[in-house]
């Protein structure tokens, strides 16, 4: 009964490990949730080695958690279940408004736009002809991929049918397949599409830039823990395999942000009207 005991124990130690990317010597295994933009097996081949190096470097445990869609993954956030999440820059305003999470890195190469794609052999001129027509999103709450491009719409009176197809990767192939007449992503996803798919769409619409998707920790983190991630995070940017992690996950640059001076100016731009939640 001992020996069964004790294999038992040991198979739960096993169990604990595996799912502890990083220092596995740690005390402590932090969740790491990440918006479902892609598919879940694109998320995992990008976001896990990463979390495993930096991790290793700062004496850190992550569980890398990637919900199915991403109403599911506002739930997690918005119920102050995520520890470490990498999230879009409205949900960054969301979390502070609800949970205090504190955003801690983002990208500092490039800015994020939202872009309404259309296959290159449409015909399609200008938005005006999207009225009436259906119009595929990742999801209702995606900041610059349907929340920006569906308020920019209504602003101009634009009236469409929005579809929502659970990530950015369907909305390409949604709209490549004539499924749908225009497609709602953001830059940097097209720019991370293969040459097949990025040859068969244009851009015919973009919005303004803002500052882009950032990892935000829950306020149950300590601040050392929180310094430990950002200097390994930073530290990739030192030797081409962690360049080549940094821009899987599109963080080129990494650099450090707060709420105050990068994601507190979405709050004018008056998105609750578009916003679809469930009560957390």
């Amino acid at each position: 009964m001992k020996c069964l005991f004790l294999l038992f124990l040991g198979i739960v130690s096993l169990a604990a490990r595996a799912a502890c990317l990083g220092d596995t010597q740690a005390t402590k295994t932090f969740s790491f949730d990440v918006v479902p933009q892609y598919t879940a097996s694109k998320i995992y081949s990008t976001w896990a080695p990463v979390l495993q190096r930096v991790g290793k470097e700062a004496g850190l445990c992550f569980d890398l958690r990637v919900s199915a869609n991403i109403p599911d993954f506002e739930q997690v956030l918005l119920k102050g279940d995520a520890q470490f999440a990498f999230v879009n820059p409205y949900h960054a305003v969301l979390a502070f408004q609800k949970k205090k999470y504190a955003p801690l890195l983002a990208d500092g190469h490039e800015l994020l736009t939202g872009i309404l794609v259309i296959r290159k052999d449409s015909g399609i001129a200008s938005i005006d002809a999207l009225k009436g027509k259906s119009v595929a999103f990742p999801a209702p709450n995606a900041f610059a991929a349907s929340l920006l491009i569906r308020a920019e719409l209504a602003r101009k009176q634009v009236d469409i049918q929005p579809v929502f197809v659970k990530n950015h990767s369907n909305v390409y192939r949604a709209v490549i397949a004539a499924d749908m007449k225009a497609g709602g992503g953001v830059n940097n996803t097209l720019s991370s599409e293969p040459p097949e798919i990025q040859d068969k769409l244009m851009v015919l619409y973009e919005t303004q830039a803002y500052s882009p998707h950032p990892v935000v920790t829950h306020p149950s983190i300590p601040p050392e823990a929180r310094a430990k991630f950002l200097k390994a995070m930073l530290s990739l940017t030192q030797d081409a395999e962690g360049q080549k992690l940094l821009d899987g996950i599109n963080i080129h640059q990494p650099k450090a942000v707060s709420y105050a001076q990068h994601y507190k100016v979405l709050e004018s731009l008056k998105l609750e009207k578009f916003l679809v939640l469930s009560n957390p």
